[in-house]
């Protein structure tokens, strides 16, 4: 087992990471920018390394700073948390190169499926069910004009290099193809340097449903099964429930068979999201692969308990797993609580908060770095908490968190409870009946403020 671990990320997650390794006996090390002194990891480490300014490329993103510090605080492992520096290669590599261990995938592993192009046709290669679509990088438009023909409308252009829905088309009639490439490509060299495209099938009335698993260093994995991820503003997930209502014994068992086939035919070490879009006839189609930790990782925690860092931190230092695959025994709710104004097209909300109420109780877990007096700055992601509510069912779980959302008082910024509160007395999502499409039609009524 490691003695000390860094961990490279700043907020919720380096004080989750924190909280697993005292657990276990295992010294922290957090690293934060000067806008960050004041976060709650940097308290409860165990030393605490100012990395640089707030802009990220200056502090979190800047590896030299991060190798420098794990070298002075002699720490063994980093743990990259979600974010920032936990897919990329390079910096997988360059801790391989320094002898400290990258809590995470290998770099040639977050290559392989990072590049989204080269994950669908491995994963194609493995047999796991991919949409219909270019095999690899279209070279030219006159190639996607042809393919659009021959697959038919709808179609979706996707940016190979794409994230939080940069670089990606719906195009639902050829006359706007053109245009449509045109600015995906424009798009996907600003944000990413990189402008190469690949089609694939428009999935009608999808959901976006993952499946959490585990692979060890002897390339045996399981999975622990699923999370429905389909509540969605712009590709960013709004809130996440395990399992998922649309779920059958049927569909999780195939769904995880071929996760699990993924995992194991890459050789897959540490915890990653194989995920899917799954359409209202119950067909999946793998879309993309996280080679991370999940911000929603909470509830897969809640409904097998199960503490997914400390699954981790073993299978870095060589453990192998159980094998063991997962069925969830209870429900599980997951509500992003951002410092962004719902009323106000979700606008960014940072500042000072003046009050602080924690809802508590049975089945009720708040994750979060915050407090009273906390300045919430504007550099970073505006998620402030995660609140989670874990019950025997649905219905009792949505009861829950509606106590907990009132229960939860932030003064002083904007936040997105509102919304939750919202949401979790909507018909539709009561029902279990809603797809990634979900937000487009939601409207907030401003009585609720």
């Amino acid at each position: 087992m490691f003695k000390k671990i860094l961990i490279a990320n700043r907020g919720e997650i380096a004080l989750r990471v924190i909280r697993t390794c005292k657990e276990i006996g295992v010294k922290t090390v957090a690293v934060y920018s000067t806008a960050d002194a004041e976060s709650l990891h940097v308290r409860f480490a165990d030393e605490a390394v100012c990395i640089g300014p707030p802009a990220s490329s200056e502090s979190y993103l800047k590896m030299s700073n991060i190798l420098a510090a794990a070298e002075i605080t002699n720490a063994d492992a980093i743990h990259p948390g979600y974010g920032f520096l936990a897919e990329n290669a390079k910096f997988s590599k360059l801790c391989e190169e320094h002898g400290i261990k990258f809590i995470g995938a290998t770099a040639e592993m977050i290559s392989q499926m990072g590049d989204k192009a080269s994950a669908r046709a491995t994963m194609k290669a493995a047999g796991v069910p991919t949409i219909p679509g270019s095999d690899g990088l279209l070279e030219s438009f006159e190639d996607a004009e042809i393919l659009a023909d021959e697959m038919g409308y709808p179609v979706m252009l996707k940016a190979t290099a794409g994230g939080g829905g940069k670089g990606m088309r719906a195009v639902w009639k050829k006359e706007k193809l053109k245009e449509l490439w045109d600015g995906a490509r424009k798009e996907a060299f600003a944000c990413f340097g990189n402008d190469g495209m690949y089609m694939e099938k428009l999935i009608e009335e999808p959901r976006h449903i993952e499946i959490q698993v585990i692979g060890d260093s002897f390339g045996k994995a399981c999975h622990l099964s699923e999370r429905d991820c389909s509540i969605q503003r712009r590709h960013q997930k709004l809130t996440e429930e395990a399992p998922s209502p649309f779920m059958t014994p049927q569909l999780r068992k195939k769904m995880g068979e071929a996760a699990v086939m993924a995992a194991e035919y890459i050789s897959y070490e540490g915890a990653g999201t194989i995920e899917f879009l799954v359409d209202k006839h119950k067909n999946f189609y793998f879309m993309e692969m996280n080679t991370r930790i999940q911000v929603e990782h909470p509830i897969t925690e809640q409904v097998i308990d199960y503490d997914l860092i400390y699954e981790q931190i073993k299978v870095a230092a060589g453990i192998p797993i159980s094998g063991k695959n997962y069925i969830p025994k209870l429900h599980s709710i997951e509500c992003r609580i951002n410092a962004e104004d719902p009323f106000n097209d979700f606008r960014p909300s940072p500042g000072k908060i003046e009050t602080l109420h924690i809802p508590g109780g049975h089945g009720v877990r708040v994750d979060t770095h915050v407090y009273a007096g906390y300045t919430i700055p504007p550099n970073y992601d505006s998620m402030i908490a995660k609140l989670i509510t874990t019950a025997q069912t649905r219905e009792e779980a949505i009861s829950k968190m509606r106590r907990a959302l009132d229960e939860f008082v932030i003064e002083g910024v904007k936040t997105t409870i509102p919304f939750h509160r919202q949401l979790m007395r909507n018909a539709d999502y009561l029902a279990g009946n809603y797809t990634t499409k979900f937000m487009e039609d939601f409207v907030i009524h401003p009585e609720e403020e």
